[in-house]
């Protein structure tokens, strides 16, 4: 029953006056009042208050739910409220403000510049004057979970004495910075024209949590630019996190070591077919399956897909991409696609093959390339010429995946001499 506290307007009994008494009005005890309109009436405040109390507590019993668990959930979502409410409080008021990824710095970093002793090896030197660098290391809390993350803070100052790789008795240098065994994320410093004496002054963060920094190893290689092949390492050092005291900032010189003995970077291998027929002028591309791709997730997997771009004199025609395969370093595909291009215009398209892991929130990292053509070299062009020399009939083949750069810097040469 609906509790009413306004009742309509009655009126007032008085009562009769008792035999002998005087005319004087007797005023009755104070009570309190409620106003309705033009009309007044007396309420008992504790009684409303009780009914409201007692049909909450009848709804509450009605909840088929023991007394401790609906206690247990109202903690729960207090607890809830107060986190969220941390965060926000935190994410206004201590935000900080942060260099950006990549960034490239005056060479402070927040800390005066410091001339060293340089040290010098057959390569150079890596820090300060031959290569001067800056590392910091900030940890911070970053998420709702509490993660300790940090920022470890790498800064390129300069180079000096570097060995001459071109011609003319300097070098085009520049650094290449990532953090092993992972090697996902990698930053480039810019590179300098004609010098064997570089000054930098970049700096690049990366973010890794506090718990893994001890098994990380820091690279550092120094190579030289050139525009149309493979660019040449001039030097690299390597430094394991767990050896540095990361309580303090590090600035220092230190040598560069030879890396003659690297071992090309092994990226997986992709089987394609090709298919074409002259009298349709239809070219088909079928994606069939990869093996041994490069571990690209920190789980030690990768979600990799395949792009296809048809080029003709440097520029694209058209382009095709596979779907994602989750959570694995040896997709099968089987997806076939099919162009239109005339038997006369055959000799002048390349078809670019890109195997690429994809990332929901960043960029998708490429894994490796391929290209064949009729200007391809090596596996790739053998398997262009066997499909034309085959038509009608699709040609499958295996190819190993080579780094993007160099695939890039192939086709860029093959595109100035035109």
């Amino acid at each position: 029953m609906k509790f009413n506290l306004f009742k309509q307007e009655t009126t007032p009994m008085v009562a009769a006056k008792p035999t002998g008494a005087s005319d004087s009005t007797v005023t009755p005890a104070p009570v309190g009042l409620v106003s309705a309109g033009n009309a007044t009436e007396p309420v008992n405040k504790n009684d409303a208050f009780d009914e409201i109390k007692n049909k909450f507590l009848n709804e509450i019993d009605k909840i088929p739910l023991p007394s401790w668990a609906i206690i247990a959930i109202a903690v729960v979502a207090a607890l809830l409220i107060l986190t969220c409410c941390f965060c926000i409080i935190k994410k206004c008021c201590c935000k900080k403000k942060k260099n950006k990824k990549g960034k490239k710095g005056k060479g402070d970093m927040g800390m005066k510049n410091l001339k060293g002793e340089v040290c010098f090896t057959d390569t150079g030197c890596i820090i300060a004057k031959k290569i001067y660098i800056v590392t910091a290391y900030e940890p911070q809390i970053t998420d709702p979970l509490m993660t300790l993350l940090a920022n470890l803070t790498i800064g390129i100052l300069q180079a000096a004495d570097l060995i001459s790789m071109d011609s003319g008795g300097t070098s085009d240098p520049y650094v290449r910075v990532f953090v092993l065994p992972d090697k996902k994320k990698k930053f480039d410093t810019k590179v300098h024209k004609k010098t064997l004496n570089p000054v930098f002054n970049e700096t690049f963060i990366f973010k890794i949590p506090f718990t893994e920094m001890g098994g990380k190893t820091l690279v550092m290689a120094v190579y030289d630019f050139d525009r149309f092949s493979k660019h040449d390492i001039i030097g690299e050092i390597k430094i394991p996190m767990n050896t540095l005291d990361l309580a303090k900032p590090i600035e220092e010189w230190r040598d560069l070591d030879s890396a003659d003995q690297e071992e090309p970077e092994k990226l997986g291998d992709i089987c394609i077919s090709l298919r074409y027929v002259p009298t349709a002028g239809k070219l088909t591309i079928c994606i069939l399956e990869a093996k041994n791709l490069k571990k690209m997730d920190v789980g030690g997997l990768s979600d990799p897909y395949v792009k296809i771009n048809l080029l003709q004199n440097g520029k694209r025609l058209k382009k095709k991409k596979t779907t994602v395969k989750k959570n694995t370093l040896n997709p099968y595909y089987n997806e076939s696609f099919s162009f239109e291009i005339p038997l006369e215009q055959m000799q002048k398209i390349q078809a670019v093959i890109t195997v690429l892991d994809y990332d929901k929130i960043g960029k998708n990292d490429a894994i490796g390339k391929i290209w064949v053509g009729s200007k391809s070299t090596g596996a790739g062009l053998k398997h262009w010429s066997d499909m034309l020399a085959n038509p009608r009939r699709p040609i499958a083949q295996w190819h190993p995946l080579q780094p993007e750069e160099e695939v890039d810097a192939a086709l860029a040469a093959l595109n100035a001499k035109k």
